[in-house]
Formats: structure tokens, sequence, C-alpha cells
């Protein structure tokens, strides 16, 4: 299967710099995949299509400020980004430049209350760096960090907290979860009260999400791998609806990834905790989630090959020349798709 046939005309702008003011009232494309429908509705439109005994599962990681800028001891500036914490006070970073940060060089950040000594150069030109500082890490990175925005938005954030889901719990990812960004507290509430059960994963989620397949062939793509943990209490959740012959609807392509990884052939989960680097493609046979809610992808991504392989090919890229057609918004801060 060639990476080609999941690219599509894309005019730039239609690629959303800025969030838009109401969270749920972006726009909501519905794909049926029993009668190869599209429907064009808003988002908290949602609520129609969703059914007593369902079960949504949606991501509850947290973005780190993970952007720093800083200085070496002889004033040049070097530019870090947090992927993922090794142990303790030790990160992998990618850096800008890199080409002399060498093992023993120091980076100071924000006047001093961060510093970080380079420990190791790893495979792929990213650092291992050890961080000193007085008082809790997280705190310094909220005054002295920003947002680590994907390449293709160009505009500054006004508001942290709109490059995060409104459920964000536990610290540790690079890149939000953006299907879940739609969804206010308002919304979740009525999606309770019509007896929608609601569960969490944590994924997670690393800047390998944004790299490019630079493969010919999609079989041949080495795909990243981001860590995940589900708790016993949403696992009796999501059982709970596959036993009862509820759906199991992912709310974005990282739960889906979460659940197609540790779910068993019947479609059911246990408690667990590790890292998963699955790659889902047309051909894959899902396993656990019957429905999956996400944003518009990148051409040629690991992600528009996922959704692929959920609606089908074909379908998927009718679907994306229409949402082009009707100028919808793309990406991160875009609008929304429901797959059932």
């Amino acid at each position: 299967m060639k990476v080609s046939e999941f690219n599509y005309e894309l005019p730039e702008e239609l690629i959303a710099q800025t969030p838009i003011e109401k969270r749920d009232a972006s726009r909501l494309m519905v794909l049926d995949r029993k009668t190869k429908t599209i429907e064009h509705k808003i988002f908290k439109d949602i609520l129609e299509y969703l059914k007593p005994g369902d079960c949504l599962v949606r991501n509850n990681t947290k973005v780190i400020p993970a952007r720093l800028y800083g200085k070496k001891d002889t004033g040049a500036k070097v530019e870090f980004l947090l992927l993922k914490r090794i142990q303790g006070d030790t990160w992998e970073v990618m850096v800008r430049p890199g080409r002399k940060l060498l093992p023993g060089v120091e980076v100071t950040f924000g006047d001093g209350l961060l510093k970080a000594v380079v420990t190791d150069v790893l495979e792929g030109g990213n650092r291992k760096v050890k961080f000193e500082y007085e008082g809790i890490f997280n705190e310094i990175l909220d005054k002295i960090g920003l947002m680590p925005l994907p390449p293709y938005i160009h505009e500054s954030l006004k508001q942290k907290d709109r490059y995060q889901t409104v459920y964000a719990k536990y610290e540790g990812s690079a890149a939000a979860p953006t299907a879940g960004l739609h969804f206010t507290d308002e919304l979740l509430e009525e999606i309770k009260k019509k007896g929608v059960e609601i569960a969490n994963v944590t994924l997670h989620v690393g800047i390998g999400t944004f790299r490019p397949v630079k493969v010919e062939e999609v079989e041949s793509h080495d795909m990243h791998s981001e860590h995940y943990y589900i708790k016993q209490e949403d696992v009796e959740k999501i059982n709970t609806a596959r036993k009862n012959g509820g759906r199991i609807i992912a709310v974005g392509t990282t739960s889906c990834r979460v659940l197609e990884s540790i779910a068993d052939e019947n479609g059911m989960v246990k408690e667990c905790s590790g890292d998963t680097n699955i790659f889902i493609y047309p051909g894959y046979k899902f396993k656990c989630i019957d429905a999956l809610i996400t944003n518009f992808h990148l051409p040629e991504s690991t992600l528009i090959m996922l959704v692929s392989a959920l609606a089908g090919k074909d379908y998927i890229m009718e679907a994306y020349n229409e949402a082009v057609k009707e100028k919808y918004r793309f990406f991160s801060f875009g609008d929304a798709m429901f797959i059932m």
C-alpha cells in the first residue's frame, strides 16, 4: 500500500491557527459506515448520536509547557522541547541548535530558575539532560515554559488552557489529544445524563505524532512509542458496556490506540500500563472500538491511515474532499469528525 494513496489537496487557509471561541461550537462531520452517508452538524449535536449504554473513552493526559528557551554559558541561545521523563529529573529532549550541545554542557532557563546539564547524545540526535532547580518542577515549567504547538500553527496561543482538554489530569504530553478539545464540562454532563458512561485512559502524546511518514510503502513505516495506563475503575466501565451491547466510542486516535493495544480478541480490557507503538492502517481488524470522534488529519499521516482503517480509505478520502469543499477547519484547532 502506497503512502501517496493517503494524500489530498488542502488549501493552507483551512489549517486552523487559533481555537474557536466556544469549544463545542466547532463543526462536526458525521460518517455512518453502514449507509456511507456524510452529515454536517455542530459538535454539540454529538448528543443525538450517543445512546444509553454507550461508553465514551477519553484520554485524560495533560500537556506540559514543554518548550523552553535558554542560554549556554557562552550566551548562545538554545531551544529545548521536553519529550519524555526518563527518570526523576532526567529527560529526553529535542534541542535546537544541537551541534555543540555535547555531554557536560550547561544551559540556563528563566534567569536561573532552571538549569540543565547534557549527559548524553541519543540516537537520532535528541539529548539526555538532567535538570537542576529549587522548588517544584511543574510550577517552574508553568512560569517559564511555552505550550509546544504543532509546527503548522504559526499564531501564538493567547490562553494556555485552550490547548488542553477540560478533563486533562495527568501531566506528561508534548501534544494535546485534540479530539477532546471540543468537549465542555456542560456537554459532558449532558452526555452522562443521557446514560452514556465516561471512562478514561492516559496516553502521554509524544512529538512523534507529528513525524511525517518518510517511506513509500505504508507497511515499512516505523511507528513511534508512547506510554499509557488504564485504571481498574475505567476497565470495569468499558467491559460492562461491551458485555451489555453498548458501543465503545474512542475520543481521539490516542484513546483508540490504547484500547486496541490492550484489548483481547473479544474486545475486553484489563488494568495495565506500558508502551505502545501500535500502527493501525487499512487491513487492521478492530477488536475494541465501535466508533471514533476525531479531528481532520494531515495528508499521508499515520492518523489518516488509522481513520481509513476504521471507515475505509475511499470513504475517508471522499469525506476529506467534501470537508475541503465545505471549508471545514483542519488539524489541532480545527473541526471534528464522528465515525460510527
